[in-house]
């Protein structure tokens, strides 16, 4: 009873700060996808276009997506590479897909 409580007060918050359940991300796996086949996600040191490029990655790299963020129009996504966890930036949210 208590768990549902809670689930259907943060739906209702979240629609109230016009946040998408759908939109929630989990922690976990996620790989990049729709990247065109002559360029790279670009890995930032912060969320947004005017933080520094760390790397760059091609479609099927996988990260371990900590948290995400709205800036701007753009959904950020604070991430780690799954091959090497120490390598932490931030890329956009609509290159990921979960796995």
């Amino acid at each position: 009873m208590r768990k549902d409580v809670f689930a259907a007060m943060a739906v209702v918050l979240g629609a109230g700060l016009g946040v998408s359940p759908a939109l929630a991300e989990r922690a976990g796996y996620y790989e990049v996808t729709a990247v065109a086949a002559d360029d790279m996600l670009k890995m930032r040191a912060g969320p947004g276009t005017g933080y520094k490029v760390i790397a760059g990655f091609p479609n099927g790299t996988v990260f371990w997506v900590h948290s995400c963020e709205q800036t701007g129009s753009t959904r950020w996504c604070r991430v780690s590479l799954k091959q090497a966890r120490g390598l932490k930036g931030f890329v956009s949210r609509a290159y990921l897909k979960s796995q």
